[in-house]
């Protein structure tokens, strides 16, 4: 049995959403929040649209690309984009994971569109993506937060495609290379990779999708919160800043203090890589020990964020052995999604040290070898 480890993670916190505020967080960096004044004054505009400017900047999206803060997070963003643009056409949706597949029954019971086909694989899996038809619009998150699935790359999508690509990548913007010119309407939220705080979410349209909401009116009634057109065009408004309802003024300080420190360790580059060493050092773990295992056993779709893994134990055991680490005070919030198969999801986005991930991997043993 292996003995007790005598150290602790500086930050026990692997929760895979809302995420660890990055390295050195402080709330002294709020202390300049324009709080109190109107999201529509001279500074709640500036302060908004700098959000927006950044987020294009360190992500390196087209300048032709139109971003947008929307309220709801990422699930907002996702059915703002899907409310707004789906009809048309026949619909493909991929999933591999709960989000995925809650997207398709929106699409199925809510909007009520009839030509829709799915492509769906269990956790762990993905489906074959060269089954489906671009000339459709195509639905799908590139990252599946419950079940530690990635695309691995946009090849699948064709740069002549008839049909728009409606993405959900929260949990993978900041965190893997994303190819803007094969998504035509993507969505995050503040609260995955840079550990910003819940309820704005980020929408992104290509001129395609831009398109497409100036010459099409769906044919059921749009929430206010919904609504991306205005007079017939698209509202600009929202992608210079002047938001749809009253955005929070102190999270979006926050937003731009995370975006501050992203910058300060490499950019883009620099967050991947953080992941990316983070994932590995589980990796390295996994490969000596025959009782935890990756739920995606195929590396190459394997995400470096929401890391999903399954342990030789009964699911009784399992969730005792999660109960004891947080009791410990060394792993908060890592038990699987609750749809998921029962294991372990431990997130590895760029906010958490590589040093954390080590420390808390030896208590992890030691859990597992305390309930087994």
């Amino acid at each position: 049995m292996s003995s007790k480890p005598n150290i602790k993670p500086k930050n026990p916190n692997f929760s895979s959403g809302p995420c660890a505020k990055h390295p050195g967080y402080s709330l002294d960096a709020l202390k300049n929040a324009p709080l109190g004044r109107s999201h529509r004054s001279d500074i709640g505009k500036a302060r908004l649209y700098k959000s927006i400017t950044k987020t294009k900047e360190i992500l390196g999206i087209p300048d032709d690309y139109l971003v947008g803060i929307v309220p709801g997070s990422d699930t907002g963003a996702m059915e703002m984009a899907m409310w707004n643009l789906l009809g048309p056409k026949p619909v493909d949706v991929i999933y591999f994971e709960s989000f995925g597949k809650a997207w398709c029954n929106d699409i199925i019971n809510e909007l009520k569109l009839d030509n829709v086909r799915t492509f769906s694989a269990d956790y762990g899996f993905l489906p074959d993506l060269s089954q489906v038809d671009f000339d459709h619009d195509v639905v799908f998150a590139w990252n599946g937060t419950t079940s530690g699935v990635k695309i691995p790359n946009g090849d699948f999508i064709p740069n002549d495609r008839k049909g728009l690509t409606i993405c959900d990548a929260t949990s993978a913007v900041f965190a893997m290379e994303i190819p803007w010119d094969k998504l035509d309407a993507t969505t995050f939220s503040w609260q995955k990779v840079l550990g910003g705080e819940a309820a704005h979410g980020m929408l992104i349209l290509s001129p395609r999708a831009v398109e497409r909401i100036e010459s099409y009116t769906p044919s059921w009634p749009m929430p206010k919160i919904f609504r991306l057109k205005k007079q017939g065009k698209i509202n600009m408004g929202i992608f210079k800043g002047s938001t749809i309802n009253t955005p929070s003024m102190l999270c979006n300080e926050d937003y731009l203090d995370a975006l501050n420190w992203a910058e300060s360790v490499g950019g883009l580059k620099g967050l991947i890589e953080r992941s990316q060493n983070n994932l590995r050092e589980i990796e390295e773990f996994v490969s000596t020990r025959d009782w935890i295992d990756f739920l995606a056993a195929d590396p190459s779709i394997r995400s470096n964020t929401s890391v999903c893994l399954k342990v030789d134990l009964e699911p009784d055991k399992i969730k005792a052995m999660v109960k004891l680490l947080a009791e410990e005070q060394v792993a908060y919030d890592i038990a699987s999604y609750r749809e998921a198969p029962v294991g372990l999801r431990i997130w590895c986005g760029a906010t958490v040290e590589r040093d954390d991930i080590k420390i808390m991997l030896q208590w992890l043993e030691w859990a597992y070898n305390q309930v087994k």
